[in-house]
């Protein structure tokens, strides 16, 4: 490498004045990283915001927001003080901050919420989406060729580059540097008090806008978990379950309670420039009509399903949180979390999630074993056939199938199972994608936003079939079920409070079914809340924060702030407090969460009469179902559910063979009992399971 950098020639500048020009760049160089600081913010706001005029915009009215965040990269270039290569230091600080903001105008294209530092831990999430459209082969082509460009560069630049030649005042410059970053959290303080910054974005989109993306993301890499709550102690706890001393009958009936949350579902009526040339979703509709629904405040916009959905199993409240968090890949990770799952397991309850999606997609497996669900179903163990017309996401009457199955596992008890959509995810096309649309839509602003809405709402339309068949397939069944239905977010179409009848983009709606005559009473709930309201109405009452959010229910004080501060206080005890709320002990652990419901099994392995291949005939393969042979993993081809095939190659007589059910990161989620291969043209040919 030194070398080749050897016989790039160099660019000749007179030595007088190559030296001035150093001299008076290290001389004024606080005065040259205060421009630099504000010409990066400038650019990073362009970039995020997608326009120079919405930029402009944010310098002008939020002034002393620009100039801090300004100051934070102030404070990071201040770091190439340190080091000789200080030139060097500055281009890899400033490429730092362009990358980030260009990150986050990027992820502004496909979705509202903005980049945060939790995205980092979704990033295998990201490249496990192969289906997607978030981005193409083009784009990821450009950003290697980008940023390989920008690395050589820099290597060039570490080897041809100037050295700092002065004197480094290794006592005095690391002090003048720590000092500088000292003052960031105090101006920080300074700057929420007098109203220029927030400390808390209840709507991160809407935070970031008006406070800048460096401000913003960098809170969300300080800002993560929970903040203690002031006055948190035994005694603040037990005040709040002094408030939730309900409990459940002994001998209440129990129906099975089945909650299905509507992957980027909204009512489309309530978009207001929307028209439709019939309801898109008369299912769903009727279901508002003859029983219980209402409006849901959801935590996320645009895309943080897992957000919602942690809100809805567990009760918690996302605005605890820092800014950006996902708590399943953050303290779920670490500790156990009581669910709606656990507590009705503790009165007998099976509890199931069924998805037709990646198992490990939001780190779903961990999550779901930490909050106390027997066994999940994810798209790796379920025989999918049929995909939206882009192909990009399974269609969701599988899962009709998928959750009579996960009833029908239990016998002589209830059920709770918590079934997610995916078929209304986004991305959604911008050119016509559908040639005879069931339903026709009007009143986008232009023909790509067209095609984006007819597409977007003719999903719609089909989850909304879901939702008709899957509560007759309930009604046939003849066990009394509950079953409650929510839009996560709205989707990612760039929606604004303006364009909604709500006059609020963080409400979706929620609607409910049952065959047992529960009364219709409908409310308006927080998406922490819903489950609570609906075991409060089936008088059941198990959990921590549960009990505690249906005393609020009933006396009406849920926006309170002495509630909220109840909340807080339980919700910092269970996750990242002293627990004082079990006394010292673990009611809620962790499970052994089964993958699926159904054995996965081998019946025979014999040659296929396709010359140079083996057949595997078995039950429930799926297209994510893996041959091992002597614990190796062979090329598989996926057959039918009952058929895989081989190369004949890969297998011979004696060897064991198992079949895994595969999740991204080479994760097993379920296995076969193994089989011991006995070639037809060896000595031995009888076939066998080894015992």
């Amino acid at each position: 490498m030194r070398n080749i950098l050897q016989r790039i020639p160099k660019i000749n500048i007179e030595p007088a004045k190559k030296a001035r020009a150093v001299y008076l760049f290290n001389r004024y160089s606080l005065l040259v990283h205060a421009l630099l600081s504000m010409v990066l913010c400038f650019t990073i706001e362009v970039i995020s915001r997608h326009s120079f005029g919405k930029a402009f915009g944010f310098l002008a009215l939020h002034t002393w927001a620009f100039a801090y965040n300004s100051f934070i990269i102030f404070a990071s270039l201040a770091l190439v003080y340190l080091f000789r290569r200080r030139a060097l230091g500055r281009i890899l600080i400033s490429g730092a901050w362009i990358f980030l903001g260009t990150v986050n105008g990027c992820i502004l294209s496909n979705r509202v919420t903005p980049f945060g530092y939790t995205d980092l831990k979704c990033i295998s999430d990201l490249l496990a989406m192969q289906n997607t459209n978030y981005f193409t082969a083009k784009e990821a082509a450009l950003v290697v060729f980008v940023v390989s460009s920008y690395l050589i560069f820099c290597v060039w630049f570490f080897f041809k580059g100037p050295k700092f030649q002065g004197n480094r005042r290794k006592i005095l410059t690391p002090c003048m540097v720590g000092l500088l970053f000292l003052m960031v959290p105090i101006t920080t303080h300074a700057a929420q008090n007098s109203n220029i910054l927030a400390s808390y974005f209840a709507n991160i989109a809407q935070g970031y806008e008006n406070y800048g993306f460096v401000y913003g993301f960098s809170t969300s890499v300080v800002d993560r978990g929970m903040s203690k709550p002031k006055k948190y102690s035994a005694e603040s706890v037990k005040a709040a379950k002094e408030t939730a001393k309900k409990e459940t009958p002994a001998n209440q009936k129990k129906p099975n309670i089945i909650t299905v949350l509507l992957e980027s579902f909204i009512d489309p009526t309530e978009v207001n420039f929307l028209n439709f040339s019939k309801d898109p979703i008369p299912n769903f509709r009727k279901l508002t009509e003859e029983y219980s629904s209402g409006h849901l405040t959801v935590p996320v916009v645009g895309a943080g399903t897992a957000n919602t959905e942690f809100e809805i199993l567990t009760g918690m409240s996302m605005k605890y949180f820092g800014t950006g968090e996902y708590p399943y890949k953050t303290i779920l990770k670490q500790t156990d979390c009581e669910s709606i799952a656990s507590d009705l397991s503790k009165i007998g309850y099976g509890t199931h999630a069924v998805h037709n999606n990646g198992g490990n997609f939001y780190s779903r497996t961990n999550a779901f074993s930490m909050m106390g669900f027997d066994s999940f179903t994810s798209k790796e163990l379920m025989d999918i056939r049929q995909y939206t017309p882009l192909g990009s996401w399974p269609t969701d009457d599988i899962l009709i199938d998928e959750t009579i199955k996960a009833l029908d596992q239990t016998e002589n008890q209830p059920d709770f199972v918590y079934t997610i959509t995916v078929q209304g995810h986004g991305d959604y096309p911008k050119y016509k994608a559908l040639s005879q649309p069931e339903i026709l839509v009007s009143g986008a602003e232009d023909e790509e936003s067209a095609y984006q809405w007819e597409y977007y709402v003719n999903m719609l339309h089909e989850v909304d079939k879901f939702i008709g068949n899957l509560t007759a397939a309930l009604e046939a069944r003849g066990e009394d079920t509950i079953v409650v239905f929510f839009g996560d977010h709205l989707p990612s179409l760039g929606l604004e409070d303006a364009d909604m009848a709500t006059g609020d983009i963080f409400k979706t709606k929620y609607a409910t079914w049952n065959n047992f005559g529960l009364a219709k009473k409908d409310a308006d709930l927080a998406a922490y809340e819903l489950l609570a309201n609906t075991t409060n109405e089936l008088d059941i009452h198990e959990g921590t924060i549960f009990t505690y959010e249906q005393n609020a229910i009933d006396r009406g004080t849920q926006n309170s702030q002495e509630y909220f501060d109840g909340l807080n206080h339980l919700q910092y005890d269970l996750l990242y407090g002293e627990r004082y709320a079990y006394n010292g002990e673990n009611p809620y652990p962790a499970t052994e969460l089964i993958m699926g419901v159904e054995d996965t099994s081998i019946a025979n392995v014999w040659p296929s009469a396709f010359q140079g291949y083996i057949s595997v005939s078995g039950k429930n393969f799926t297209r994510w179902s893996k041959v091992y042979v002597n614990g190796e993993q062979i090329p598989t081809y996926y057959i039918n559910n009952a058929m895989l095939r081989i190369n004949a190659s890969d297998i011979t007589d004696g060897d064991t063979i198992v079949v895994n059910q595969m999740g991204s990161s080479s994760t097993i989620f379920r296995s076969t009992q193994e089989f011991i291969y006995d070639d037809p043209d060896a000595d031995n040919t009888e076939m066998k399971i080894s015992e």
